[in-house]
């Protein structure tokens, strides 16, 4: 995102300004939610990794991997440092290990919910006092919106080390399951390259897109039956 908004046309100082701070709100504050879901729902699950590690928590200096900051910042997806669980303290293991998986993106789509509340919020404010300095509030808690967006969807990809490659494990028999593991240092880097290389900008921007839009109905329903 930011790489396009460096090359777009139209684009101000001011609009690389507030994604920046969007960005930077994303991976200090809720990047951390993200990876506090992972540890509260592994918590609730029985297994006590996650607390004795220090990752159940809201710093974000427990949870920063600065590639996956970076990653951020320049395209909209990333992550953060991976919450070791130990699936020997669940009662099903395949079933909690996807549940834990699974809280991680969810946090980001509440989070992207919240944010377009917000969003909607400020721009009946903009229509009905025409002040132009909320237009830059309402495109703060869009970028906000859109990036959690981004990396609920981004982490849903099934490849190591995101949320989606635990959730596969519960539809992928074992044995295949854990031949797929066995490349997973590998897989790890096809992803940067995946990432990088911007093949994974069209069908994650599409989803994005899809997702903020179904996301955004209620909070926009809601205010333009203000207006």
């Amino acid at each position: 995102m930011f790489i396009d908004l460096l090359l777009g046309n139209q684009t101000s100082l001011f609009d690389v300004v507030i994604y920046l701070l969007s960005a930077l709100a994303v991976i200090f504050l809720t990047m951390p939610v993200h990876e506090w879901a992972h540890a509260f729902a592994a918590t609730k699950l029985g297994d006590p990794t996650p607390k004795f590690s220090g990752r159940l928590s809201l710093n974000p200096f427990n949870h920063i991997d600065y590639f996956g900051a970076l990653a951020i910042i320049l395209v909209g997806f990333g992550w953060a440092k991976p919450v070791n669980v130990n699936p020997n303290y669940f009662r099903n293991p395949k079933r909690d290990m996807a549940i834990t998986a699974a809280a991680g993106p969810l946090s980001n789509l509440v989070v992207a919910f919240i944010s377009l509340i917000f969003f909607n919020f400020f721009l009946f404010l903009l229509i009905v006092t025409q002040a132009l300095f909320l237009q830059y509030i309402c495109m703060f808690f869009e970028y906000i919106a859109l990036i959690n967006i981004g990396l609920a969807v981004f982490n849903l990809i099934p490849i190591p080390p995101l949320d989606g490659s635990k959730i596969l494990a519960v539809i992928l028999p074992d044995r295949l399951y854990y031949k797929f593991m066995q490349y997973e240092r590998y897989l790890y880097f096809l992803l940067l390259i995946l990432i990088f290389s911007d093949v994974l900008a069209v069908p994650l921007d599409n989803a994005r897109f899809t997702t903020f839009n179904i996301l955004n109905y209620i909070p926009s329903l809601i205010f333009n039956l203000l207006y």
